[in-house]
This record gives structure tokens, sequence and C-alpha cells, in this order.
């Protein structure tokens, strides 16, 4: 039987740099194998949504953490994250995964999951939903008071696999991006696969409004009015909006104390796998 690759025979006589040209598709396999980053992945999800789009064909991989804020606007850019590698358009699907929420009193699970599907049935390419564990399939019952299963999950982006995850770690700059979250920042990437670097800002807020008022309110405050869930959160919910406050009283005005010269904050791999900070080339 003869050798194909996406239905085209495979001329043997060609180097394995032929191949390559000839098939550009192998290229971008083998890139992804050679990355850097090979786990996605987001946790801490309530009433949000955690999103893994992917390509079967070249293994682009999205993952997103969708708060129902403006679904309409991040599915597009979830889309468009994928669609900007070659050849999405050839051998292979999209496939989508949508996990979290559960059964929440003020159905704010129930109206993301509603708007995710609904924005991506409105999608011009075709799109198979692979996985749906969300709302009322993600509930628990304890007490009478109701919960999520999996508070969240990661993807291995070569091997496709999808599984339950927590994160100790947040990566690089956490407190920095928190910060723009809590402050209603819009859905971003903040990493470029081509480079194989995360980049960071430059970011700009306003002043969090009454922020020492919040600073000095108890835990049961804090849970009650800057959680969409309160019995629901993890255990480290108050202390992330603690931190995520003070973090933001002592930088009021981002882009002149943590953005040196307006520039982003660039990460990099390292040889042992950790985030290393490297220097912004010049303007």
């Amino acid at each position: 039987m003869p050798l194909l690759v996406e239905g085209r025979r495979v001329r043997l006589s060609r180097s394995a740099v032929d191949l390559v040209r000839a098939h550009p598709s192998l290229e971008e396999r083998a890139r992804l194998l050679r990355g850097s980053i090979s786990i996605l992945g987001s946790d801490d999800a309530t009433t949000c949504h955690i999103v893994v789009l992917r390509h079967t064909g070249n293994g682009a991989t999205c993952l997103t953490h969708c708060d129902g804020t403006d679904t309409k606007a991040e599915v597009p850019l979830i889309m468009n994250s994928i669609k900007s590698f070659p050849d999405h358009t050839q051998c292979g699907r999209l496939e989508v995964h949508l996990v979290g929420g559960f059964s929440d009193d003020r159905q704010l699970s129930q109206k993301l999951t509603h708007q995710l599907l609904s924005e991506f049935d409105r999608q011009d390419d075709d799109i198979h939903l692979v996985t749906l564990c969300v709302t009322e399939l993600n509930d628990r019952e304890e007490n009478e008071n109701h919960f999520p299963i999996i508070y969240g999950i990661a993807v291995n982006i070569k091997t496709a696999e999808i599984y339950r995850a927590s994160f100790p770690d947040r990566g690089p700059e956490e407190e920095l991006r928190a910060a723009r979250a809590l402050t209603g920042g819009p859905m971003i990437s903040i990493y470029d696969a081509k480079t194989e670097q995360l980049r960071i800002g430059p970011y700009s807020w306003m002043p969090f409004p009454h922020v020492d008022f919040w600073l000095q309110q108890d835990d049961k405050q804090i849970l009650e009015n800057l959680s969409t869930s309160p019995l629901a959160e993890p255990p480290h919910f108050v202390e992330h909006i603690r931190s995520t406050l003070m973090f933001l009283k002592k930088n009021p005005s981002p882009t002149n104390t943590l953005f040196p010269g307006n520039k982003a904050l660039l990460y990099k791999k390292n040889e042992d796998g950790l985030w290393e900070k490297i220097s912004s080339p010049p303007s």
C-alpha cells in the first residue's frame, strides 16, 4: 500500500526537507512536538466555563476561561486564534470542549452555557462538540448547596488528552494578570506560539473604586460581594482577592510603574522548563 500524506502519495525519492516543503502540515506537526509548551490549563471555574478549541489536523489548541462578560466577542477571538495557524483548512476538523459551571442559584452558569453553544453555532466553520461537562452535568449537591464537580482542566496539546487539574503555580506575573482581570480587562492571548514567548502587557486601568473600603471588609463581605457564587468558591478565593486588591492599590497607574518604556514583559522557557524573563526588543 502507498504512503500518503493528506491523501497525496509521498514521493520517497525526496529528502526529509523536500517532503516537508511538499507537505507543510508535516512541518507544523513537527513544530508542535518540538515546542516548549505541552500543557494548557485553567482552574477556579465556578460559574465560569473553560473552553478548549483544537484543530485535529495541525494540532493548534486554544484554551480560555470565559465568564460571560462578552461571549459574543470572545468566541470569534477563540476561532481566530486557531485559524491564524497555517493549514487549518486542510485535513482535520475543529473540535470544542466545554467544561465548568454548576446549578447556581442565579443561573449564571446556565446562561453562559447557552451563550457559548449559540455563538459557536453561529460561526461559519463546522465545529464538532466533543465534550460537554457544564452546569447541571457538572453539579454536585451537599447539604442542600450546589457545587461544581470539576473546577479546572488541562489539555495536552501533543496528545489531545483532557483531564481534571488544579494549578498551584499560575505562571509569571500572576498578580498583574489577576489585577487586569478584576478591573474588567477583555479577553486577550498572552502567548505567541511562533516565538514561544509570553507577552504580558502593557496594560492600563483606572484606579479600582473604593479599594481601601474593600480591603477593610471581612471574608464574608468579600465573598458575598466580589464572587458570583460565594458558597462554591475554593478556599483560597478571599486570599486571592485581597492580594489582587492590594496590588491594585499599590499600582493605580500600571503603565507608568510596571511597564518601563511602555514595553511588554516577555518570558520564555529556559532549558529547565521554567519561565525566564527576557529583554524586550528595542522599539
